[in-house]
């Protein structure tokens, strides 16, 4: 089981948020063994329809040498058509945070409903770009759209490069991520660099990490671990420099296991205080 989103609403709910997902699955065995999953970690569920013409969606995966993923995504599946039910709605105008990428709106339908429901969010609310660029499903004028209607962004350095060609960045990395904080008055800018750690920009305060020694099982699911509990601290009110220490520990964790999402260690929930009105969804 993975998928970006899936996997932020995965973690933040491992973490002591109350996570939520917004999408299509098929009519079929993998559609039924993902919400049997999905019950088993507490996330909640009544956000996922069931679409009984196209399948649930599958990925192949492939490790290279240094547990980097390729990924091969199947076209024509069931969240290529997420449809915009009550029951979504209900849990955007909820929600405390709610992230969203670029793969989910590679068609029209989908990019239409994800819009819809990211209006129904309240103005305060934290809505989390993470650019995830796989194959030919991205272009300048999805990126530029999405940006216009989140508030804070995650990317990495092998994303960076490419996004600055099509928004015509230039200069140095912190100059191309300052340009893009201003010119789409974003409140945070989360940028990851694998090993190297990351470094978040609020505006105000530039926050470095040189990251932490991991033996690495795989990747997969550290990036949308770190993006989870950047959120979730920045829902905590944290500084930059307790949510950058934090993001970097749990993504490490994630490193160190098999799979997108391991179970988190106690010592780690237990840095997020929550209170019964905390929510976080994920579409």
């Amino acid at each position: 089981m993975g998928g970006a989103p899936a996997n932020f609403a995965c973690h933040a709910q491992a973490l002591g948020a109350r996570g939520a997902i917004v999408s299509s699955i098929g009519a079929d065995d993998l559609g039924r063994r993902l919400l049997e999953c999905l019950g088993e970690l507490g996330v909640a569920t009544d956000g996922i329809a069931v679409d009984v013409a196209r399948p649930t969606g599958t990925v192949d995966v492939e490790l290279g040498m240094d547990g980097q993923p390729c990924f091969t995504i199947r076209e024509g599946v069931a969240w290529d058509g997420i449809p915009v039910q009550a029951a979504a709605l209900e849990l955007m105008a909820a929600a405390s945070a709610v992230c969203f990428g670029t793969l989910g709106q590679r068609t029209a339908s989908s990019r239409t409903a994800i819009r819809q429901l990211l209006q129904a969010t309240p103005a305060a609310a934290l809505r989390v770009f993470d650019v995830n660029l796989r194959q030919s499903f991205y272009s300048a004028e999805l990126i530029h759209d999405s940006l216009e209607l989140a508030n804070v962004m995650k990317l990495s350095d092998s994303e960076l490069p490419a996004i600055a060609e099509l928004l015509n960045l230039r200069g140095s990395v912190r100059e191309q991520l300052a340009a893009l904080l201003e010119r789409y008055q974003l409140r945070m800018i989360a940028y990851t660099r694998g090993a190297d750690g990351s470094l978040l920009w609020d505006g105000q305060h530039w926050c470095e990490h040189a990251g932490l020694p991991a033996t690495v099982k795989d990747t997969i699911g550290a990036g949308d671990s770190f993006t989870a509990a950047t959120t979730l601290g920045m829902l905590q009110g944290w500084p930059t420099e307790w949510i950058a220490a934090t993001a970097n520990e749990v993504a490490a964790h994630v490193c160190s296991c098999v799979g997108a999402i391991p179970p988190i260690p106690e010592a780690l929930r237990e840095r997020f205080q929550w209170g019964n009105d905390q929510a976080l969804r994920s579409a």
